[in-house]
């Protein structure tokens, strides 16, 4: 179905591989194309409980791949369009994962080798980031005058503060995978070796939790970044709500259906 990405799930855990290995997972158009497909198609799910994002052979993804197709669309849209049009082209295509954070169900990236510019924003869309040791992490658009537009510029703040923020996106700062750790950007630092059975272990534990609290949890947290203290309690109350009416709370309470 797709050539550029994988999908595939076990039981409830998905796991979204990018493959173009040998351009280190860098994203192409249609790689842009094919996430967004596959957005569309987990939005609907009812089975997913998780989501791994993960990359093919040495790298998670060194970013936007400019030797394919975008360097082309690019200069064409900064002889050809402008203004407003210019404004919603660039959307369309920073987009190209956004929906991952807007999922219902938690996610997390297996970070490794090259994690730059795109390949960074990806994973920073990830509710988790496992990294191994030997990762390199960075926001170097700026080496080429452009700067990262994919979600970096408000999600990595959060993480690890303005500080940091600033040294990644304005001096294209590298990170490896235990300077990742010590900021912040890195939920777990894990040796290479290990990468692969601690995504395994951190995605079967958020499948373990109840789905129902789950889901409310992460949208009161992002209602807390939006709204004011008094409409984001009145947003975790309504989840809240919800969960102390479900079959499984009641369940646990030995009060049956």
């Amino acid at each position: 179905m797709y050539t550029t990405i994988g999908f595939e799930q076990r039981e409830h855990i998905g796991m979204l591989t990018l493959r173009r290995p040998h351009k280190h997972n860098a994203v192409n158009p249609t790689m842009r194309d094919e996430l967004v497909d596959l957005g569309d198609t987990l939005r609907r799910s009812t089975s997913l409980r998780c989501l791994v994002v993960r990359g093919e052979g040495p790298s998670f993804s060194a970013g936007l791949d400019l030797q394919e197709g975008l360097a082309d669309l690019l200069g064409d849209w900064s002889e050809r369009v402008d203004g407003d049009e210019l404004i919603e082209k660039g959307l369309a295509l920073a987009s190209a994962f956004e929906w991952i954070p807007r999922l219902d169900v938690p996610s997390v990236a297996a970070v490794h080798g090259h994690a730059y510019g795109a390949g960074c924003q990806l994973a920073l869309a990830c509710d988790f980031r496992v990294v191994a040791t030997s990762a390199r992490v960075g926001l170097v658009e700026s080496r080429h005058g452009l700067l990262p537009d994919m979600g970096a510029t408000f999600r990595l703040p959060r993480l690890v503060g303005d500080g940091v923020a600033r040294r990644m996106i304005l001096l294209g700062d590298v990170l490896d995978g235990r300077e990742a750790g010590a900021v912040g950007l890195a939920d777990q630092v894990v040796e290479d070796d290990d990468l692969a059975a601690a995504v395994d272990d951190l995605a079967g534990r958020l499948v373990a939790q109840s789905p129902l609290a789950v889901r409310g949890a992460r949208r009161a947290m992002a209602a807390a970044r939006e709204l004011p203290d008094t409409d984001a309690l009145r947003a975790a109350v309504t989840e809240q709500a919800a969960c102390l009416s479900s079959r499984d709370f009641r369940a646990l309470l030995g009060r049956g259906a």
